[in-house]
């Protein structure tokens, strides 16, 4: 037990610049203070002891803002920071070295029975208000962006965004694991792409039209040189006796 709460302590240092002290940590860090009770709920918990665990729960979140089912198993060195709104569900398994930023769900969907709840599996990291639902599972070294809604398996080492949340490759850029609103945004570049593609048509429709333009011109071009049929012309074909009436009076 005192190893586990030693391993707690020393994530938050790894993890919150804002940490001072040891006394700091231990008396005023609520993600600490759930975790805690959180085992005691969840010892009691597996003993069939179900009344007592929730009750020990139910402390926890009116004393620290965050939810987690007794039934919820939680890897070592978890590091809640904030906590406020965080819920994590009865069949929910969260791995080693996770980071959970506030106001994030682990929930379910549905009242189906059995796991129902999502895994997060070690060193992911999962942004502040992001929901991950259902009994998905979200790959090793994973990062769920901030607001974004999972409902879908993610692959290791991927990020996450949007709503619903989409796969995103940062290419080239290697991006903090803790820095969980520096994530791409896929909204703002598909509105780039769709006005490149825009610009693009815009520039072939101008090009079809002076092509246009021109060949009318170049069509237009031998009539203003042939001879017309009226005046003088017309006197000198007929003089000569030749065109349609000519030839019809031989």
């Amino acid at each position: 037990m005192f190893r586990q709460l030693r391993e707690d302590v020393q994530a938050v240092f790894e993890r919150d610049p804002a940490a001072k002290s040891l006394i700091e940590v231990l008396l005023c860090y609520p993600g600490l203070h759930a975790l805690m009770l959180h085992r005691l709920a969840h010892a009691l918990y597996r003993r069939r002891f179900y009344v007592p665990a929730r009750l020990v729960s139910h402390v926890s979140r009116f004393l620290t803002g965050i939810e987690i089912h007794p039934g919820a198993r939680l890897g070592r060195r978890v590091f809640i920071d904030h906590g406020s709104g965080v819920v994590i569900g009865e069949t929910a398994v969260v791995g080693d070295d996770v980071t959970i930023y506030q106001g994030v769900t682990l929930g379910g969907t549905g009242q189906a029975k059995g796991k129902r709840h999502p895994t997060i599996e070690d060193r992911c990291v999962i942004g502040v208000g992001a929901k991950v639902l259902g009994a998905i599972t979200v790959g090793r070294g994973s990062r769920v962006g901030a607001g974004a809604v999972t409902l879908k398996d993610v692959p290791p080492g991927c990020t996450v965004v949007g709503v619903p949340g989409r796969i995103v490759v940062r290419d080239g850029e290697r991006v903090d694991p803790l820095e969980h609103g520096k994530l791409p945004d896929p909204v703002a570049d598909a509105l780039r792409e769709e006005r490149a593609t825009v610009r693009r048509l815009e520039a072939r429709l101008e090009d079809l039209e002076r092509e246009l333009r021109s060949l009318g011109q170049r069509l237009a071009a031998p009539d203003a040189g042939r001879p017309s049929l009226d005046g003088p012309d017309r006197d000198a074909t007929a003089a000569t006796g030749s065109g349609p009436a000519a030839a019809g009076g031989r």
